[in-house]
């Protein structure tokens, strides 16, 4: 079986903006370690990372509606952690606020 190379053009869109090393630095910043994936302070900075990725992606590419949905779901994602951080926990709620540098 032969492994049919991509064009440089594929490649292009096959670079990961989002590596397990980067996954790891975020989570090891704002969640309680490195093995901590679903505190809710972790849950938003990873989604905040995504956030401004698509952000920036969608500046070039406003007819890109596939991403546009995507970046919406996940601002409703990261605004259902966030609510839930602020009833559970309001300090913790305004450390993550001010640390990521979110309004509100």
């Amino acid at each position: 079986m032969q492994i049919k190379l991509l064009s440089s053009k594929k490649e292009k869109f096959r670079e990961m903006y989002l590596t397990p090393e980067i996954k790891a630095d975020i989570f090891k910043k704002y969640g309680k370690s490195e093995k901590d994936t679903g505190s809710p302070e972790a849950q938003i900075a990873l989604f905040t990372f995504r956030i401004k990725h698509l952000t920036e992606h969608l500046k070039g590419n406003k007819k890109d509606l596939f991403t546009s949905r995507s970046l919406t779901r996940l601002v409703g994602k990261r605004r259902k952690l966030l609510t839930y951080l602020k009833t559970n926990d309001i300090e913790r709620y305004r450390a993550i606020i001010k640390e990521l540098g979110l309004r509100k």
